[in-house]
């Protein structure tokens, strides 16, 4: 029942528990106490709203940041990850395998905002080595939403 709950609410988090026993055919008051435990046991975070921000006034800048660092003694990735989340241009920060170690997405008003950032504050980090940074120029799908107009064409193929 956990994963299923789970799973809902990643879907859809404005359904009430009401509605999530009905969904699984179970009581609103299961699901409720369910909900408390996932959250005292921090499996819940928090609640999220994916917004299409192209369709607001709001004007800013994502991008993604590769991260070399140097893994420190005792600690790998982990402390230098932590250090590099708690600036507030910092959205996400992932531990990856590869030719990079860290991804860092950031937001900014502009790209200037950007650059300082990577600059004053990622780049002189003592266990960075290097970073490249990607501007993100447009979301075409995010986590499993597809945006307005980006939709999969279901018209059937013409063969020529």
């Amino acid at each position: 029942m956990r994963i299923e709950i789970l799973q809902i609410l990643e879907r859809d988090s404005r359904l009430t528990p009401a509605e999530i026993g009905v969904m699984l055919a179970i009581p609103q008051e299961e699901v409720e106490a369910e909900l408390e435990q996932l959250r005292e046991e921090n499996v819940i975070l928090g609640y999220h709203t994916l917004v299409d921000w192209e369709k607001t006034s709001r004007e800013f800048v994502t991008a993604q940041i590769e991260v070399k660092v140097t893994p420190q003694r005792d600690f790998g990735f982990d402390q230098i990850a932590q250090r590099i989340a708690q600036f507030p241009e910092v959205q996400s920060v992932f531990l990856y395998s590869g030719d990079f170690d860290l991804s860092v997405i950031v937001e900014g008003k502009t790209i200037k905002d950007i650059a300082a950032f990577v600059s004053d504050k990622l780049a002189v980090m003592d266990s960075v080595e290097s970073c490249k940074t990607h501007f993100i120029l447009k979301k075409y799908k995010q986590n499993g939403f597809l945006f307005e107009g980006n939709e999969a064409d279901e018209r059937p193929a013409i063969l020529l």
